[in-house]
């Protein structure tokens, strides 16, 4: 990946091009180039490439823009290089982002015009996101393994087998630590504990593992394929004052006049420690597993369910220009923004859609199984239940306190769900569990 072309100087364009104001102004195309790239906010390079395919000098649409965006800045109490102040803008679509993310992932879990999911399917959606989301995150940071490996390796328990499953491991109890500790302010023994759980056993250096780096670290990012530096991270001897500063900006997020929105700021906590990069190794992830950490912490549960690492593994590229872009253009951390809020809108429709697709198989489920004149009240409860818990299992035991029946009925209930294919048996020591069996995998 290319690092991403610097702005021209502004000066420079007010020098060169001022004269041209005036007749911008009443060029059609220019005027609608130049919104274009404010609703949109493209950086320079892709207001270049659009600007030059339609024989327009891309500097004076550049200049309409920041004459657009320099007024409506609004400055941060974090820092990039030599104290420059990181500020945003909040364009249109930015704003009616947040608008959906307030009113869809603040309040209840449920697909539109339909009952809300169980406790258990509740448990079961977060379990499900915090595997996709560890292991989404390890890959991204070059974990070495499958998607279907490392969720057999969640879901069973087992001990990783080599380092990219250690990782996957170490992401899934980090995104715990950040769920169970959510309302506890951070600082930086929390960071160092964040770190640590992330790296354990994966480091060549373990004396990387839960400290911060100092001055006789070399932490730089490089373009593998070529070597290019993308990224050098601010002096270790500045990481104490930064450290205070992004601890006191999330535990206290501005108020009042300088009000920030709590998705704007937990996206500005993940840039700042992305390029603060305050550890030798795992800050991609330590910065991801905070911006967690903050939705949850200001209200928004429903983050919980949203495996976002998911949908920037997918392209990657897009993730790391995100951050350049913000860096090459004066700190403007926007880019980031509506980077996030792309990937935000995407991880919500996903959620809404399965969340329908879901209750469409219940549903069907319930239509189905009610016709079957053979299942009794019990039977027709458990059916209902192993659709919406195909990967639970059942208990005789368990069956018999719930309806009150003696163990003879209550294994004659599911023996016969087994001989009617509803329910598959299987051992467990000395007794015998019950799951999901053909005719309910069917209706999935």
């Amino acid at each position: 990946m290319r690092k991403p072309e610097t702005p021209p100087p502004w000066n420079d364009l007010i020098a060169k091009h001022l004269g041209s104001l005036q007749a911008a102004h009443t060029n059609k195309e220019i005027q609608e180039l130049s919104h274009r790239c404010e609703s949109q906010y493209w950086p320079w390079q892709k207001l270049k490439f659009i600007a030059r395919a339609k024989n327009v000098d891309p500097e004076i649409v550049w200049m309409l823009s920041r004459f657009a965006r320099e007024p409506r800045f609004k400055s941060l109490p974090l820092h990039g290089y030599a104290l420059t102040p990181l500020r945003f803008n909040m364009p249109d679509r930015l704003q009616y982002e947040l608008m959906l993310i307030d009113q869809q992932l603040a309040g209840g879990l449920s697909s539109e015009d339909e009952t809300p999911p169980t406790a258990s399917q509740r448990e079961r959606f977060i379990l499900t996101a915090l595997r996709e989301e560890a292991i989404a995150s390890s890959m991204l940071e070059g974990a070495v393994t499958t998607r279907q490996e490392a969720k057999q390796m969640l879901k069973s328990g087992r001990r990783p087998r080599n380092r990219g499953e250690q990782m996957v491991l170490n992401n899934y109890r980090a995104i715990q630590f950040t769920r169970e500790n959510r309302n506890v302010d951070l600082s930086p023994e929390f960071l160092l504990e964040l770190q640590r759980i992330l790296t354990e056993k994966t480091l060549d250096d373990p004396g990387q593992i839960g400290r911060f780096r100092n001055d006789a670290d070399s932490v730089t990012i490089v373009d593998e394929r070529d070597n290019e530096v993308m990224h050098v991270p601010p002096a270790a001897e500045e990481l104490p004052g930064r450290l205070k500063a992004i601890c006191s900006f999330a535990n206290n997020p501005p108020q009042g006049r300088d009000f920030i929105h709590p998705v704007v700021a937990a996206c500005v906590l993940h840039f700042q420690v992305g390029f603060d990069h305050p550890f030798c190794d795992g800050n991609g992830r330590t910065a991801r597993a905070l911006f967690y950490w903050m939705m949850l912490r200001r209200g928004y549960w429903l983050f919980e369910y949203l495996p976002i690492s998911r949908l920037i593994y997918r392209a990657p590229a897009k993730y790391a220009r995100a951050f350049l872009h913000c860096e090459i253009d004066h700190f403007d951390v926007t880019y980031f923004l509506m980077y996030k809020a792309r990937i935000i809108e995407t991880a919500r429709r996903d959620l809404r859609e399965y969340l329908s697709k879901k209750q469409d198989q219940f549903s069907q489920a319930r239509r189905l199984f009610s016709s079957d004149r053979r299942l009794n009240h019990r039977q027709q409860d458990i059916v209902l239940h192993a659709t919406r818990n195909a990967h639970r299992y059942f208990t005789i035991a368990e069956h018999q306190n719930k309806h009150g029946v003696a163990y003879a009925t209550a294994r004659n209930d599911f023996l016969q769900l087994v001989s009617w294919k509803y329910l598959k048996k299987i051992s467990v020591g000395k007794r015998f569990e019950f799951s999901a069996g053909e005719r309910v995998s069917q209706v999935d």
